[in-house]
């Protein structure tokens, strides 16, 4: 009978790894230890510290610290990982230690094999490739893992959600362009206030998603500073002069985005102050999301019974019972996604105040958390900027009739009688179901002339 399984052995004794499996005893042991939920790794997360392996087995040949055969073998090996060739081969969950340890040697594992693999030595025989010995040579876990963490973020940042977000907002200007002229009534408290253009209403969405969006950029700014070179605690044990500004400097050339060493390793291995305002900046920008999809579910409220000055497209069925009825479903989804990110914030937020000492020991949770975040708010944004504000439409009759209801135009003619006569004239006007006109006619404040003067509609926006 043919063996699933091969004994591997570590510090800790001997373990069965499965027989094809590139990991090695220190994952297999994460895998039986931490049996916990579903969530993974994020393969960004993984990428990144495959970016770090690779720069690092550059910097320690240029060092003189490693034959060119170990360093060319690594650089292959995390080739292969980054062109997404062994993204089964990291299993590991979220929930285990919180530095991380378990995938950075998950990650040195993988390595080690691929390269055994491409010399015909056997699987788990850390030839010619050692995970510790070679593929973490000069690093810790405690400083390679939030570097990898930061790179993902400002990767995923800049590479996705800021165009995502721009192209939402390049939408948005257009439509605010196309009905800069469409004149509609306002509102405050849910209540009739005075006019504005529909173009100006869309304007304000626009310009509150810049606004976070910029944010989210300028909060990026200490994570291009990467704790590399501080190994255990921030001192630098073990780490070889030289060695922090060579593998910057390829993650850099990498990635096409310019990091560089830490100011303060003690502070960066310790917390992750910069994370948790990256993240609490994504936030903002989900209540952000979350303002304009209650605005839009509001304005196309109806068909019949409601504002419906809105028409949003129709792009399935929204009742199993109601024939017809059609629901704002790309906002419910977008508004559940923004409740996701405001709860994501607060762990990470919660997880970033309780590390201790010299380390934060919620790592892997606080990556997790912001790296979810980027993904749900890029695909959603995405799927709402297609499914619905493309083909939003306003529907020019309803807002022309809600504006010549609204006794709201009333605050036009304070200039000319007052506050209280004004406030009177909308009184009587809603008692007696009439016009403003024909109140303010009634009580004789204004004559015919003077009324149709003071009260022009495109003098009010």
């Amino acid at each position: 009978m043919t063996k699933n399984f091969r004994i591997e052995k570590d510090s800790m004794g001997t373990i069965e790894v499965p027989i094809e499996a590139l990991w090695g005893a220190q994952t297999q042991r994460s895998i039986i230890n931490f049996s916990i939920g579903e969530e993974l790794i994020p393969i960004e997360l993984i990428y990144a510290l495959t970016l770090i392996k690779k720069a690092a087995s550059i910097a320690n040949f240029n060092l003189g610290l490693m034959d060119k055969r170990k360093k060319d073998l690594i650089v292959e090996a995390c080739t292969e990982i980054l062109d997404g060739l062994h993204d089964s081969q990291f299993p590991l969950k979220v929930w285990q230690t919180g530095s991380g340890t378990q995938t950075n040697m998950n990650v040195n594992e993988v390595i080690s094999n691929i390269a055994a693999l491409k010399t015909n030595s056997e699987l788990g025989s850390h030839q010619p490739i050692h995970p510790n010995d070679d593929v973490n040579k000069s690093q810790s876990t405690n400083d390679t893992f939030p570097a990898a963490i930061q790179i993902s973020v400002v990767n995923e940042i800049i590479k996705n959600l800021v165009p995502t977000i721009k192209e939402l907002t390049k939408i948005l200007d257009k439509k605010s362009e196309q009905w800069k002229d469409l004149i509609k009534i306002g509102r405050t408290h849910f209540q009739d206030a005075v006019p504005l253009t529909f173009g100006q209403e869309i304007s304000g969405w626009s310009e509150q998603l810049k606004d976070a969006e910029n944010a989210i950029i300028i909060s990026l700014n200490e994570l291009y500073f990467l704790p590399l070179g501080g190994t255990a605690v921030g001192t630098g044990i073990n780490c070889p002069k030289g060695f922090c500004e060579e593998s910057i400097k390829s993650i850099s050339d990498d990635t096409n985005l310019m990091f560089y060493k830490s100011k303060n390793n003690f502070s960066i291995m310790a917390s992750h102050d910069r994370l948790a305002q990256v993240m609490s900046q994504l936030k903002i920008l989900a209540g952000a999301l979350f303002k304009i999809s209650n605005d839009i579910k509001i304005l196309s409220s109806g068909p019949r019974s409601g504002i419906y000055e809105l028409i949003i497209p129709q792009n399935e069925p929204g009742s199993s019972i109601m024939p017809g009825k059609v629901n704002p479903t790309q906002c419910e989804a977008l508004s559940m996604v923004c409740t996701q990110i405001m709860g994501l914030e607060y762990a990470v937020s919660m997880a970033n105040s309780s590390g201790t000492l010299q380390m934060n020991e919620y790592k892997p949770l606080i990556g997790f958390n912001i790296l979810t975040s980027l993904k749900l708010l890029k695909n959603v944004i995405e799927n709402f900027r297609i499914k619905l504000v493309d083909g939003m439409e306003p529907n020019q009759k309803k807002m022309k009739l809600n504006l010549e209801n609204s006794l709201m135009l009333v605050t036009a003619i304070v200039p000319k009688v007052g506050y209280e006569k004004a406030a009177e004239i909308a009184n009587l006007a809603f008692k007696e179901s009439l016009n403003l006109k024909e109140a303010t006619l009634k009580l004789g404040y204004l004559n015919e002339d003077e009324f149709d003067e003071v009260m022009n509609i495109n003098s009010m926006i």
